[in-house]
């Protein structure tokens, strides 16, 4: 794992959401009047400074490029100027400071909607028909009646275009119900429905655990197999550090012949913890090389091997694939659609973690997060684009949860007071505020375990 790479990409994927969420807050705060005194990107003691505006506000860059806070005139700070009263944060309407507090979450929704907006109207979309492969003998799937070949049209009421949707859906029902109705057209194309039943409440909850759904039911997707040809090898990685390069094609691992990139992470998978025999092919030329695997544990425990090594992008062919382009604004309608059903997965996921039918395992921090983003960013700009809409969306929502110190608990806070007609009392502010810690570092805390236990097992 190349840790700088890693990190240089969580920070400018987080740094960069973290500035269009503050920036929200910024641009609605100086429409409605509020005074804003500094609008500071990154962190520490400034290393640049400038009055900027007719209004001036105090622009800043700090040391530390981890995002940006927005600091406004608050009588809570200290003395405010007679002349500056009317324009303090606490002298401003409750619904006035309610929407500069929405703004942040807001803008992230809204570079999420436009980013996916530029992509649907410059690429179209690619709808996969989602076609059955491999499905285990006594499964839940094969119980269900599933089997190879059959095309998932529907969970339940929903028409389903990809898999991402048919995971979160299939998890829905499943949680919600103990059974997911899907309708499938079978190999000979006759449309039939199948139901996935999982009656077993300690049983659902494992399949929320991370790669655990289809593998839990008992069938996976079929896909051509990917060349055994490296798209990209992971900086720092064992494969790099031996000297392989994106474009090497794999041809053994001690002695026996790979066929296809499934062949290849087999071989790779088994040999956790030991050193192999590579062979591969560079313009035209044999190459044998010793590479060791890294053993790191599955999401079952189970120690599995890695060398560092990205597949090459599969093709697939125009029969599995339904292409639709898509007009300005329908590109605008499908990017809302999107940002939609991404957001309200993830409300439900959280809510349902709450409710103990979820895994806590779900749960990333930052060393998971750092992982996606130097990832994607080596996988291409629509991958990372992707991720940085997922990201985006992630904490809109998560500054939108009701726990003080968040955006969600002061506007709890500023709810109760136009409600009330005057401010809660201190007390109960610092009690709030508190709670709010306490929560934020059991999050944290959790979170982090959660990516220590991935990395070490």
């Amino acid at each position: 794992m190349n840790v700088v790479w890693y990190a240089l990409w969580y920070v400018i994927a987080v740094g960069f959401l973290v500035i269009v969420h503050e920036f929200g807050h910024f641009w609605v705060a100086r429409r409605l009047g509020f005074k804003v005194l500094r609008f500071s990107i990154g962190f520490g003691k400034p290393i640049w400074r400038r009055m900027v505006g007719k209004d001036p506000t105090e622009l800043v860059i700090g040391p530390i490029p981890m995002g940006g806070y927005v600091k406004m005139l608050d009588e809570r700070d200290g003395p405010v100027p007679p002349q500056l009263l009317a324009r303090s944060f606490t002298r401003r309407p409750p619904w006035q400071r309610i929407l500069v507090l929405l703004a942040g979450p807001g803008f992230n929704v809204l570079f999420a909607i436009l980013v996916l907006w530029g992509m649907n109207w410059a690429s179209g979309t690619n709808d996969v028909k989602l076609l059955i492969g491999e499905v285990q003998p006594a499964s839940v799937a094969a119980r269900g009646g599933l089997a190879r070949g059959d095309q998932i049209l529907a969970v339940g009421e929903k028409r389903e275009p990809n898999s991402r949707d048919v995971m979160f859906d299939l998890l829905d029902a499943i949680l919600g119900q103990g059974a997911a109705r899907l309708s499938v057209r079978s190999a000979a194309g006759q449309t039939h429905t199948v139901v996935l039943s999982v009656p077993d409440a300690a049983a659902r909850r494992q399949l929320t655990e991370p790669d655990m759904l289809f593998a839990g039911l008992g069938f996976r997707f079929d896909e051509p197999p990917a060349p055994a040809i490296l798209a990209a090898v992971v900086r720092g990685g064992n494969a790099a550090r031996a000297g392989l390069l994106p474009g090497d094609r794999i041809v053994a691992i001690d002695a026996a012949p790979v066929v296809n990139f499934t062949d290849l992470a087999r071989l790779i998978s088994a040999a956790a913890g030991k050193t192999i025999t590579l062979q591969y092919q560079r313009a035209g030329t044999l190459h044998t090389v010793q590479v060791p695997v890294v053993a790191a544990p599955d999401a079952s425990g189970h120690p599995v091997g890695h060398i560092g090594i990205i597949a090459a992008g599969v093709k697939l062919p125009p029969s599995m694939l339904v292409h639709t382009d898509l007009s300005i604004g329908a590109a605008l309608v499908a990017a809302c659609d999107d940002a939609w059903d991404l957001t309200a997965t993830q409300s439900k996921l959280l809510w349902r973690m709450v409710q103990g039918q979820v895994s806590v395992k779900n749960l990333s921090g930052p060393l998971s997060i750092a992982q996606f983003a130097g990832e994607s960013a080596q996988a291409g700009p629509e991958s990372f684009l992707n991720f940085l809409v997922l990201i985006s969306l992630a904490i809109a929502l998560f500054n939108l949860l009701p726990i003080p110190l968040l955006d969600g608990g002061q506007i709890v806070f500023q709810a109760a007071e136009w409600i009330k007609g005057k401010p809660l009392s201190e007390r109960t502010q610092i009690f709030g505020q508190q709670i709010g810690i306490a929560l934020l570092v059991l999050l944290l805390g959790v979170a982090l375990f959660n990516d220590v236990s991935r990395q070490f097992g």
